[in-house]
């Protein structure tokens, strides 16, 4: 629900900034490694030391053309490397190279999924119990994607630094970002938040970043903005390195709220550059916006023009992998999956490689897909680490689950197996046989602990007889207990129906 009134609405821009995918920085062959001792990754190149020049790190280039591509934007065939001059402690330059009026990647979108505004706000139809939301797509453009360096990160914190003095690590001088900014598409937090998960997702996808978040690997810049419906757009102010989606979105909800009671108070909102405190989720002006004029732009006198050849651009297109929303689709086709799993599985390329491996492992993709949707995602939330971490392989779990479906395992049993093969991994089959674990199908056993359980509970028998079916779950309860959970389910209740209505 929007904290805002009825008539208002918010207005939202974001820039995001990703460190690319590259073994050396953007125009130096110092290595881009993280965790590394402070000032141990710097070359003269990137401290602009007198007579050293830049060279453009040609993968750079490659990555750039790939993210255009996946984002439905225009390579440019040419672009403008420019100087962009501040000075700031951690800017050795004074100044950082970057790309202003003739960027790399233009003129791009992709879509998002977010709730419609009438069911977030609870006047939409009521949803069921624990059923996925109904979503509707929102197309969000892409102004442009340009190729900048990183700068230096100023530590002040005592713990980190070693003293209470400010200190400078230079170790991310130079590492080559993306600056990806959206038109002012975007109408809430939440939309704000599925844009930027849903980018994150396609550099992923295409081998672009690792936009580790922690790492600083994927930082974001939201312009935000209110107005009256309908009315012209209100003054932005911009809210600088937010760094996980919560922050993001609670951010721009409490800069919404300081506009209002400002507009509402009779004041003005000031073009500025804003802070944002989590702990007391507030909004703080930290300097008057500078304008473009501010920084003085100008060509970059030792780097010439980037010229693409068209070529270069359709062999990128042929090599770009299938991107999440084409995998989507087909997951739903293929598949046979619901719209929401298929968006659960596909929502990172590792995920969505162990889904297809299970399932062809087993035979049985939904089942696959119930299992990894609950009982794997579930797993990697409690142990907060990724899938390539895991004991578990696909051909482990594709193995688990055709036991079950072979009638060899119950649910039951494979349940007693899967957090071992998530911890320590192995071999299903043998584990089930070493732990006597394999399904009770033989007719004659299974005949002999349904006549035993029907001799112990005659009342019950007698209920269902008299046509009420829910004593019946009681006596294939008893059933599984007296086999130790190894009769097959669907023959046990088979039996128990004949029996007893003959």
């Amino acid at each position: 629900m929007s904290v805002l009134p009825e008539n208002y609405e918010m207005v939202i821009g974001l820039e995001v900034h990703t460190h690319l995918k590259t073994d050396s920085k953007l125009f130096s062959p110092a290595p881009v490694r993280y965790g590394e001792d402070p000032n141990h990754s710097v070359h003269p190149i990137d401290l602009a030391l007198p007579g050293v020049l830049p060279v453009l790190n040609e993968r750079v280039v490659e990555l750039a053309i790939r993210l255009g591509l996946a984002i439905h934007a225009t390579v440019n065939e040419e672009s403008i490397f420019a100087r962009k001059n501040y000075f700031y402690p951690d800017l050795p330059k004074g100044y950082q190279i970057s790309q202003f009026e003739e960027p790399v990647v233009s003129e791009g979108w992709l879509d998002i999924e977010v709730e419609p505004a009438e069911t977030s706000a609870g006047t939409g139809k009521a949803k069921k119990k624990g059923a996925a939301p109904e979503m509707e797509r929102k197309r969000i453009g892409v102004t442009r994607a340009h190729i900048e360096e990183d700068a230096g990160k100023s530590i002040h914190d005592i713990a980190i630094a070693g003293s209470d003095d400010s200190c400078i690590d230079l170790n991310r001088a130079g590492v080559p970002l993306l600056e990806i900014v959206s038109e002012p598409d975007l109408r809430s937090p939440q939309e704000a938040s599925a844009y930027l998960r849903t980018l994150r997702s396609i550099l992923r996808y295409i081998g672009v970043s690792d936009a580790d978040m922690e790492k600083g690997q994927f930082r974001c810049d939201a312009n935000v903005s209110i107005r009256e419906k309908g009315a012209e757009f209100g003054t932005r102010t911009e809210i600088k390195n937010l760094n996980s989606f919560t922050h993001v979105e609670d951010a721009i909800e409490a800069e919404a709220i300081r506009q209002l009671e400002l507009i509402e108070d009779g004041g003005e909102v000031v073009q500025a550059t804003m802070g944002y405190d989590p702990d007391r989720r507030r909004t703080h002006v930290q300097r008057l916006k500078e304008n473009s004029d501010d920084y003085r732009y100008f060509p970059d006198p030792d780097l010439i023009p980037l010229r693409i050849p068209a070529e270069k651009i359709d062999a990128v297109r042929e090599a770009l992998p299938e991107l999440p929303e084409e995998k989507r689709a087909r997951f739903e086709s293929e598949y046979a999956l619901s719209s929401y799993d298929a968006g659960v599985l596909t929502a990172s390329r590792t995920l969505a490689d162990f889904f297809e491996e299970t399932a062809k492992g087993c035979g049985a993709p939904k089942s696959a897909a119930n299992w990894i949707t609950r009982d794997v995602l579930r797993e990697l939330k409690e142990r907060e680490c990724e899938i390539e971490d895991l004991a578990l392989t696909p051909a482990m779990l594709g193995s688990l689950i055709g036991l079950v479906e072979e009638g060899r395992l119950t649910q039951k049993s494979a349940a007693q197996l899967f957090p071992d093969l998530v911890a320590e991994g192995g071999d299903p089959e043998a584990m089930m046989v070493d732990r006597g674990l394999e399904a009770v199908s033989d007719a004659g056993a299974i005949d002999a602990f349904v006549d035993e359980v029907i001799a112990a509970n005659a009342d019950v028998v007698q209920q269902v007889r008299d046509g009420d079916d829910k004593p019946l779950n009681f006596l294939m309860g008893q059933v599984m207990k007296a086999s130790q959970g190894k009769a097959e389910p669907g023959q046990v209740r088979k039996a128990l129906a004949e029996k007893i209505r003959g």
